[in-house]
């Protein structure tokens, strides 16, 4: 069988396969085949995503391990369609292993964090410390949202409406205090100082209720279990410690979510402080006494007299030594001028 003007079979293919290998000698060829590879991947990897996607969803009940898989599904597709291209041009593996193993000293050095945050991705995943849409607070006091956890860094977003991007190598090393695991029920504390002299039980009774009457706050109901123990749910005040300036009271109470904790407890501060304004109760704050006796030593100031001078006109007379020693002694509770009838000069022994 010919083509039509006599051309043969074999001669249409060995033309085809000529013009593909001028095509491959063109300069720039390869590059154009190893993008032409890489957008068959990404093309090919966004298909995969759709579609394993929320099969992914509903099999894993951990939203941040259903996302590293489809990650990697999506990273899977584009390097293996890169390292295709690669093949096709011809690109030799083996040239590069060998060149890479004469820098494997300086690549491990590099490549050290990110392997590091690599594994320690692996183990947040694996040991499920927090999730997505936990509630969390670090160790230097950043309280957010878990954002994401990929596994080089997990992503934050504070309170304050910013991202704060933590590498998992430096996350595994914090300590990290989860508000919403298992339980979004959190108790915090407050401490009151009242006066000895105020009615202790009466300013109990009014701390409980300030902290009941707070929408937020869990007024009662079965009993909290944390670990083999329970804890009241209500709010709980106590005497907690005798203080020097007063009373100190401690107001333990659960909020029922850990969202606004700081509004929470600013409420119940107001509350307690309108209560105890109205009642027998002073709060105490740190102050003294100072107690003077019979036994505390008396000081005579003397004032300056005044004496005629040569001109007839009045001039204050200079103190003499003798006043100021009978000043030193009276100060320090020992005799005074008048007790000493030799009036000596300079207190010693009595000579003028």
């Amino acid at each position: 069988m010919v083509f039509p003007g006599g051309t043969p079979i074999a001669g249409a293919v060995s033309r085809l396969a000529d013009i593909g290998s001028r095509l491959a000698d063109l300069p720039g060829t390869g590059v154009l085949t190893v993008l032409a590879s890489l957008a068959v991947g990404v093309v090919l990897a966004n298909f995969l995503v759709r579609l394993i996607g929320r099969p992914v969803a509903r099999r894993v009940s951990r939203q941040s391990v259903a996302q590293t898989i489809v990650r990697g599904v999506r990273v899977g597709t584009i390097a293996a369609s890169v390292l295709v291209g690669l093949g096709a041009v011809g690109f030799r593996f083996a040239d590069l292993l060998l060149g890479t193993a004469v820098f494997s000293a300086v690549i491990g050095i590099v490549l050290a964090p990110l392997v590091g945050n690599f594994i320690n991705g692996v183990f947040i995943l694996a040991d499920q410390p927090f999730e997505i849409g936990d509630m969390i607070e670090l160790e230097d006091g950043t309280t957010g949202f878990v954002e994401d956890i990929t596994i080089r860094y997990t992503k934050i977003f504070t309170l304050d409406n910013t991202f704060l991007v933590v590498p998992n190598g430096t996350m595994r090393e914090r300590d990290v205090t989860n508000f919403s695991a298992e339980d979004e029920r959190t108790r915090r504390s407050i401490d009151v100082l009242v006066t000895y002299e105020s009615d202790i039980p009466e300013a109990r009774r009014l701390i409980e209720r300030a902290a009941r009457d707070s929408e937020a706050v869990v007024d009662g109901g079965p009993d909290i279990r944390i670990g083999v123990a329970r804890y009241m749910a209500g709010p709980d005040c106590r005497l907690h410690e005798f203080a020097d300036d007063g009373v100190l009271l401690r107001l333990r109470y659960w909020v029922k979510k850990p969202y606004k904790l700081a509004k929470v407890q600013s409420d119940v501060n107001t509350e307690i402080r309108d209560r105890l304004a109205d009642a027998d109760v002073e709060m105490a704050y740190p102050h003294r006494h100072l107690v003077f006796d019979d036994t505390s030593g008396v000081a005579r100031v003397d004032a300056a007299t005044e004496t005629p001078g040569a001109d007839g006109a009045h001039g204050a007379a200079d103190p003499t030594p003798g006043d100021g020693a009978g000043a030193t002694e009276t100060a320090e509770g020992g005799p005074s001028d008048a007790d000493n009838p030799a009036g000596s000069i300079d207190g010693s022994d009595g000579r003028r």
